[in-house]
């Protein structure tokens, strides 16, 4: 730490000083505003990305915006935060995904070669065979396992009163399609379970009376909370959908599960497009910026993207809540974090480490 009484000790000049400043100020911590996908089991990637970030003394946290399993994420973290620190919230991610491991037997779950996790025959059968069934048919009491697993380890009334984080959970209005953010002010284990409920598998998720639905329907996740209500100009996004498929799907199954895709992605692509459009069209002239311009031309982005893992291309295996499958999408995470803060941790603060207008091209 740089204070006066440092500065004023025999030998350091103001030359020698400026340099122990600016020293310090790139090895201090510097914060990060959180954008988390969402993507059912996938998640666990970017559980290990957090792990990796958390481990990374030099890193802090401002805001954290996520979707369904995002918004898991988002939640879990700053729960383990409150009551540990850095070391409590890599401890409750832990503890939320290996119960989320415990969910599906493992009889449902076939291993091939490698680290090659798939849906039993059986397992692909049943969920083709719930398809022709609304979750009211097939769940009339509405059973959700995830309701427990969350009021046993998230302390949401703690939380609402003081979270060491901003926090914006996306849920989806399902009457109007509208994207409604919950703060951490307003955080249940209802908002959670709305965040992360798909309409084909459980019930809609009441509060206040409007139903809501996953949040990934119109965001995936929400990136303009954390540029308007955070003070931290450095976003980093971390992605679960591939930016990009190679071929085009032929089957029925594939045509379906990459429509699916596209509906959790498009509103968050729409998004970005949107912030580089305007980031570009504002006016690079000091004298001519408004407060909006000032805030667009200081936006910093990074990224981590599983596009390239071969783990997180198939969609059937967003259902693979089955431990060993979770701790392999982990590990991923935590390679491609340390990759990333090994290559680009000195952006942090300084500039963007991703081309916006390349990636969106």
């Amino acid at each position: 730490m740089i204070d006066s009484e440092t500065l004023r000790r025999p030998g350091v000049t103001a030359q020698s000083g400026l340099a122990l400043l600016k020293r310090w100020l790139r090895s201090s911590p510097s914060r990060l505003n959180l954008a988390l996908q969402g993507g059912g089991a996938h998640g666990a990637f970017t559980w290990g990305v957090l792990d990796a970030l958390l481990e990374d003394p030099r890193i802090r946290f401002e805001g954290l915006s996520g979707s369904s399993a995002g918004a898991m994420n988002a939640v879990v973290f700053a729960d383990g935060w409150m009551k540990g620190g850095r070391d409590g919230a890599r401890q409750g991610l832990a503890d939320f995904w290996t119960e989320v491991g415990k969910q599906m037997p493992s009889g449902m779950v076939t291993q091939g070669e490698g680290d090659a996790f798939s849906l039993s025959p059986a397992s692909k059968l049943f969920v083709k065979w719930a398809g022709y069934f609304s979750p009211s048919q097939l769940n009339p009491l509405d059973l959700n396992p995830l309701r427990s697993l969350l009021n046993r380890q998230v302390d949401f009334e703690q939380l609402r009163a003081r979270s060491p984080f901003k926090l914006f959970v996306g849920t989806t209005q399902a009457n109007t399609g509208k994207l409604r953010i919950f703060r951490e002010t307003e955080l249940s284990v209802d908002v959670l379970l709305a965040s992360a409920c798909l309409p084909t598998i459980h019930h809609s998720v009441e509060i206040d009376g409007e139903p809501y639905w996953d949040g990934g329907y119109s965001a995936n996740p929400a990136v303009y909370p954390l540029f308007y209500e955070c003070d931290s100009r450095d976003v980093m996004l971390v992605l679960l959908s591939p930016l990009k498929r190679e071929g085009t799907p032929r089957t029925l199954p594939e045509i379906e599960a990459r429509i699916v895709e596209l509906a959790f992605s498009a509103n968050f692509m729409r998004e970005m497009r949107m912030f580089a459009q305007a980031t570009e069209f504002s006016s690079p002239t000091f004298l001519t910026m408004g407060r909006l311009e000032r805030r667009l031309q200081k936006m910093r982005f990074h990224m981590i993207d599983a596009s390239h893992l071969e783990s997180l291309q198939r969609t059937e295996t967003k259902l693979l809540a089955h431990g060993p499958f979770l701790d392999v999408l982990r590990g991923q995470g935590r390679e491609c974090a340390s990759a990333w803060l090994s290559a680009h941790s000195e952006g942090i603060g300084s500039r963007s480490t991703v081309d916006m207008k390349k990636w969106l091209a």
